[in-house]
């Protein structure tokens, strides 16, 4: 008998390209919504931000697999001691790279100052800054972070890197722990947050920890946006106490179209573009997943 993997994601767009690519990609894998006859009897479930009843109505589930690189999307489902998956995927770092890259040239470019002179059409040229002479702080040395800042460091940038536990990566000054942090922050022209969401991690972009950035130094957040304090931000790039912000996820998506965050000169939004798994990536990795749980079954 075919696995079947019961779709739980509450991205309706996503769910379609799934769908779409299931049959081609792994056609010895049924995938189902939970409408369709066959959902009761799922016991992998493919997940973003499932609904909390997920186990309820659906019992049979024994394993919980993540459609991104992260595993908080699964909420309080983390606690409830099924296996938990997540997808690994190359291309997934090198789109975070890239995108971390852009925003890091954002800065050290001038091009903030030169979408608002061009506004008030100022022409006013600035001194070109070489890669060498930025300072770049990667909070979050995991899978991605590492890639990033390793990637960062082979440019010529000045990398940093925290994390809470201590890491060894060439080119990269890494840092750990809490006592590490003022130092570390107190330096940087760009902080780029990679953290995983977790109990730890909830709300430390909050303004103690923002101020002790430079004035000068710009946040880029493609964590989460469960990470930032947001009225703190706010209130700091208002009040000119941080450069600007690039903000790519955000506590409620989509983001309001009321938040203040929308209405600050210095503050660059992009709707959670950051980096994300090809359909076929997510169908192919899952449902091999599937195959292999389901032959563990068989063989216990």
């Amino acid at each position: 008998m075919k696995p079947i993997i019961l779709i739980a994601i509450n991205d309706a767009e996503l769910v379609e390209h799934l769908l779409q690519c299931a049959p081609q990609v792994a056609s010895d894998v049924e995938w189902v919504l939970p409408t369709h006859p066959l959902a009761i009897q799922a016991k992998v479930a493919a997940c973003w931000y499932p609904p909390s009843s997920l186990l309820t109505d659906y019992p049979q589930l024994e394993f919980l697999h993540s459609v991104g690189a992260g595993e908080d999307n699964l909420g309080d489902l983390l606690s409830s001691g099924l296996k938990v998956g997540r997808i690994i995927d190359e291309d997934q770092k090198v789109g975070m790279f890239e995108y971390v890259l852009w925003g890091v040239l954002y800065y050290q470019r001038d091009m903030d100052r030169y979408n608002q002179a061009d506004k008030t059409k100022v022409w006013q040229p600035l001194p070109q800054r070489n890669t060498k002479n930025i300072k770049v702080g990667v909070l979050g040395l995991g899978e991605i972070g590492s890639f990033v800042a390793t990637k960062l460091a082979s440019m010529g940038y000045q990398v940093s890197g925290w994390s809470r536990s201590p890491k060894h990566i060439e080119g990269v000054h890494s840092v750990h722990g809490d006592d590490a942090l003022p130092d570390m922050l107190g330096e940087l022209d760009i902080l780029v947050n990679l953290l995983p969401l977790n109990t730890a991690t909830v709300g430390i972009l909050n303004q103690s920890f923002l101020s002790m950035l430079p004035m000068t130094a710009s946040l880029i957040n493609c964590g989460r946006g469960d990470h930032v304090i947001e009225e703190d931000l706010v209130e700091l790039l208002s009040k000119n106490l941080l450069r600007g912000a690039i903000l790519d996820v955000f506590k409620t998506e989509p983001l309001s179209s009321q938040s203040k965050l929308r209405n600050l000169d210095n503050v660059f939004i992009t709707p959670h573009i950051a980096s994300s798994a090809t359909p076929e990536v997510i169908v192919k990795q899952i449902s091999t997943a599937a195959l292999d749980y389901q032959n563990q079954l068989v063989n216990a």
